[in-house]
Formats: structure tokens, sequence, C-alpha cells
């Protein structure tokens, strides 16, 4: 409970020693925003259905324009929740053990023989193993082609690209979060998109089919260790004149990767192929 002496320090705002900073620091403890992780994870008030909150390891609402990153256990589901409709997930992989292994988006166009993200889509690295699948799809309106909005598109639409401001780009929130791990831009590798969806033509030219609406959610499974960077921003083709994105609803809990019991284990030789190395990998350094 916040006190009466509290409040007074944080109107007051006084830093001038050591014991007014503590007291200034520890008035803030008590603050809450509707933009920050839940810690416990098991206090999120939007826990997934069907899953016990006791095993939640990542619950979180990413802002509009706002970034998140974490490191994810092999086995592990990640969801992600549009609750608004107007959420757009841009996404970047590592293998969390060797981030140099990272998210490779033409391969997971070409392994799996489709250009558009759903529901048994794979993930995949350069290394031709299988970083995470798409488990479960309630959107459909996905995209693997254009990746996240840059500096100078968001500056020429909106005038700023800050990641400190009111329209920041995903690549500018990706080089914040990459760097709390130890990375450089130059580690970057082209994002996918979930929630605001791209088609191709039958000219090969790339038309904007947004979102699918509000409630809509997509489900990964971690094949490997990951390391997730996601940035919640506009979508480079969106053509609202108005940097206008919706909250981002984040959850994770412990789980098994993709064995041969599932069907999409051997749904194709390509597939088959590239969950033996993922699990020849982890089966080297010891990984359930």
């Amino acid at each position: 409970m916040t006190t009466i002496s509290e409040i007074d320090v944080r109107a007051k705002h006084l830093t001038d020693s050591v014991g007014n900073a503590r007291a200034d620091a520890r008035a803030q403890g008590g603050r809450r925003s509707e933009w920050m992780p839940y810690l416990p994870a098991s206090e999120s008030p939007w826990c997934p259905d069907g899953v016990d909150p006791a095993a939640l390891t990542w619950a979180e609402t990413v802002a509009p324009g706002g970034y998140t990153h974490k490191v994810l256990a092999r086995g592990s589901r990640l969801r992600l929740d549009d609750p608004t409709g107007d959420a757009c997930a841009h996404v970047v992989l590592f293998n969390a053990l060797e981030p140099v292994e990272r998210l490779n988006v033409a391969d997971t166009q070409k392994i799996p023989w489709q250009a558009y993200l759903g529901s048994g889509h794979p993930l995949l690295s350069g290394e031709g193993r299988i970083l995470a699948t798409i488990s479960a799809d309630t959107s459909g309106r996905h995209d693997a082609f254009c990746g996240t909005t840059t500096d100078g598109v968001v500056e020429t639409k909106y005038g700023n690209a800050d990641p400190h401001g009111p329209t920041p780009s995903g690549r500018s929130l990706f080089v914040k979060a990459a760097a709390k791990h130890g990375l450089t831009r130059r580690d970057l590798p082209p994002s996918v998109s979930f929630f605001q969806g791209v088609r191709v033509d039958g000219e090969g030219t790339l038309q904007w089919v947004g979102s699918a609406g509000p409630g809509t959610h997509v489900e990964l499974i971690a094949e490997l260790p990951l390391l997730v960077l996601i940035a919640n921003v506009t979508h480079p083709l969106d053509p609202d004149p108005d940097y206008r994105v919706g909250p981002l609803r984040v959850h994770a809990w412990r789980g098994v990767a993709t064995g041969p019991q599932d069907g999409r284990f051997t749904a194709t030789p390509e597939l088959h192929r590239a969950y033996l190395n993922s699990i020849d990998y982890c089966d080297a350094r010891g990984i359930q």
C-alpha cells in the first residue's frame, strides 16, 4: 500500500539525497501500467483458456508501438493474441544457444512449399532446422514477404521513427531488443509478421489485406531453445495515414516439442528432415 509520505515524495519527485532518492524510487514501485509484463506470469488476467496459470512462463501486454523479448525453452508454447484487430506482431527468432542461427524467411517459404503462414507452417533457420512451428491460427492474415518497417519508411509517412517516440519503426525497436542480448543491427534478419495480411496477385504485386478483426490468436511451438524478439508496430504496406496499432497480448508456457507422434512430423519429406535436424541438435546437447 502506498503511504502518505510516499505519495508526497512522488509528487515532489525529490532525489536530492540518497534517502529521498530511495523514497522516490520506492514510491514508484506500486505504480502499474497496462503495458508491462505480469510478474509472476500466473498473475496475468488474460491467461488463455485451458492453460493453468501456474504453468505460464511469460505474460505481457505489449503497447502499440512497443516491443518485447524473451528466451524460451524448447517445447514452449508461445501464444500471441490480437484483442482489437489492430495489432501487428513482427517477430524474429534466434537459436538461444547460438544466436548466429536465426530465422530464414526464404527457407520458411521454400521448405514447406508454401509462402503464406498458417497452422502447421514451420519457421526455419538457415541451418535446415525448424526453430518453431505454427500450431494454431485463427487469423489467417500474416506476412512473410515484407519484413518490418524501416526508419526511412516511417519518417516519410509519419515524420518520426524515433524508437522512443509515438511512431517508432519496427527496425529501430528490434535493434533495441537485440542489444539486450548482446546482438547488433547486423545480426537482425528479415522478420515475419502476424495479424496483418499480404497476398500476391496474378501479376506478382503485393496486395494488402489487413486484419481478420478482433479476437484472433496465433500459437507457436518452440522446436529449439529460442530467443524471441517482437515489435508491435504498423505494417509497411498499411495504407492508413495514421499510425494505428492495437495492443498485443503475449503468453508462453512449458510444453513438448513436435515429435513422431504429431502428424506434421512426417507431413512431407522436407519437413521430416528439418524436424530430425532440430532433434539431432538438441539430443547432442542433452536438451529434451
